[in-house]
């Protein structure tokens, strides 16, 4: 039965978020500071969450059904970052080929240096690292989330370390 709200007073808040609501309320922090972590840009880690929970929007239905549906959204997020890798260089190449000299500019912002040197690790290595160190999550879950055995997750680990 609806109460009548004296005059004059707020509406209720809405208190009761969908399964989604709740969903990317939980992940998007996490998510974003993995992206972030990962392009050393916020900006470009907000677009690639934003792309991430669109996906994961638009396949609800299944993607809540996943045992672990923030694991399927950090996967898509580091297949959508690799992708944006992957346009970017051919950008660069193909600017390179028509680019006029001048002066360069350095238009990375300024970052902490240990995440810059994880950025020059090859990509599963800097993957698997910020998984872990940022995450926190175990070399079995990594291992799940990307697809590849425990001990391939063992070896980019120990050598993103030794490279480190």
């Amino acid at each position: 039965m609806d109460e009548e709200r004296p005059e004059g007073s707020a509406p209720p808040l809405y208190v009761d978020r969908s399964p989604f609501d709740a969903f990317y309320a939980r992940e998007y922090q996490p998510l974003l500071r993995l992206a972030w972590t990962l392009t050393g840009r916020r900006d470009l880690g907000e677009e690639l969450v934003q792309e991430t929970m669109l996906a994961a929007h638009g396949t609800w239905a299944k993607v809540s059904g996943y045992a672990s549906p923030g694991g399927w959204a950090r996967r898509v997020l580091l297949n959508n970052a690799r992708s944006f890798a992957r346009r970017r260089a051919a950008e660069v190449r193909a600017l390179d080929r028509v680019a006029r000299p001048g002066p360069s500019v350095d238009l990375a912002p300024p970052d902490d240096e240990l995440w810059a040197e994880v950025r020059r690790l090859p990509e599963r290595q800097a993957q698997v690292v910020a998984l872990h160190y940022l995450e926190d999550l175990s070399v079995a879950d990594i291992a799940a989330l990307l697809g590849i055995t425990t001990a391939t997750t063992k070896v980019h680990l120990h050598r993103g370390r030794q490279a480190l």
